[in-house]
């Protein structure tokens, strides 16, 4: 019979890995798509998207009030790009603004609220996770030759991510947030995040903006197409990732100072 306190802590692991595993669901699709029609081939747009997918979601999950900051800034700057420009949306310009708005207000964030490196630290912690989870699975499809579908490559990627953030974060972060300057901490990973809210406007946007040429139109709708499959994927392998570290004591409430 469960407990009181044991039946809390599931919950809470479903709801924190679900929601984190969702978000790098999404996010991963996306980049993973995109940087295909980019013309990257190979082991590439897996690890760079997953690095990417795993640099953003590691400060959702681990420096929230900063990775706030850094949405807010996006989506006002991107909201101002678009007016300004009669909404015509370029990827580029869009994600130039919105990270230097990101920067900007990060900066604020860091004057007003002072703190030490440990939001980057924790940044730095999820590239690290991405780069080893991309890294490992495209080395694996290299030597099997087997291919999978969107929903399980997601659901695998969160799970190797979120096993070599959970192991890796208590000594990276404590060792490096010590020596990463505090004062560029939180402008670097507000700029971040609000170059990727930058850039899901500009897919959304470019959806449904009647400015948008016909092959324009059809390579982002190849896009969003394959984020449901991404979300669902990394939803369910962020839950089972998460209830399984929490029975192998890795929890989520506890966190390096």
């Amino acid at each position: 019979m469960l407990t009181k306190d044991q039946f809390a802590t599931i919950v809470m692991t479903i709801f924190v890995w679900g929601f984190a595993g969702a978000l790098f669901g999404a996010l991963f699709a996306a980049l993973y798509q995109v940087l295909g029609l980019l013309g990257l081939s190979g082991w590439h747009p897996l690890v760079i998207a997953a690095a990417a997918a795993a640099m953003t979601t590691s400060a959702f999950y681990s420096a929230m009030p900063v990775a706030l900051v850094g949405a807010m800034a996006g989506v006002l700057a991107s909201i101002g790009y678009l007016i300004a420009t009669g909404q015509e949306v370029e990827l580029t310009a869009i994600v130039t603004v919105a990270g230097a708005v990101g920067i900007i207000a990060g900066g604020f964030y860091a004057w007003v609220v002072k703190g030490g490196g440990r939001p980057l630290a924790e940044t730095l912690t999820g590239l690290i996770a991405g780069l080893l989870a991309g890294g490992s699975l495209a080395l694996a499809f290299s030597l099997t030759g087997s291919q999978i579908g969107m929903f399980a490559l997601a659901a695998g990627v969160v799970a190797l991510v979120g096993t070599f953030f959970q192991i890796s974060e208590r000594w990276l972060v404590t060792v490096s947030a010590g020596w990463l300057p505090g004062a560029l901490s939180a402008p670097v990973v507000a700029g971040l995040i609000a170059s990727v809210v930058g850039a899901s406007i500009w897919i959304l946007g470019g959806t449904t903006s009647a400015l948008t040429d016909a092959n324009a139109r059809d390579t982002i709708h190849h896009v969003v197409n394959y984020i449901p499959p991404g979300l669902l994927g990394g939803l369910l392998g962020g839950v089972v990732t998460g209830i399984l570290l929490e029975l192998f004591g890795f929890h989520i409430e506890e966190h390096p100072e």
